[in-house]
């Protein structure tokens, strides 16, 4: 199973950005899709998840400013940031669930003036 995130680089607060996450390879069945994240010195948190039939979780943190979907013709996710936040920076990894965990590689953003 390989992941393929973009999307990821620098913006200043309160702009946008898009993630994307692709797999492909040996996978039966996705069943979560998600996003977490680790800034500098601080573990990895959860983002958004997504289930296959749409269901979605969000930390508290982005609520409201991120919306997360998924493609399931195409085994993709998105992870659409709006109002981005000084505090948003870190490094992002795709995650996915199908009966196994798989990660992606990171993709870095980077809020800043």
């Amino acid at each position: 199973v390989h992941l393929v995130e973009s999307g990821g680089g620098l913006v200043q607060p309160g702009g946008s950005l898009r993630l994307s996450c692709a797999a492909s390879g040996s996978i039966f069945s996705i069943n979560v899709m998600g996003w977490y994240r680790q800034a500098p010195g601080k573990e990895r948190e959860l983002v958004a998840l997504i289930t296959y039939d749409s269901t979605t979780n969000y930390a508290d943190s982005v609520k409201g400013r991120f919306i997360i979907s998924r493609d399931n013709a195409k085994d993709t996710a998105y992870l659409q940031m709006n109002s981005l936040k000084p505090e948003d920076t870190a490094v992002y990894y795709c995650y996915v669930h199908a009966i196994l965990n798989y990660w992606g590689q990171g993709t870095q953003v980077t809020v800043s003036s």
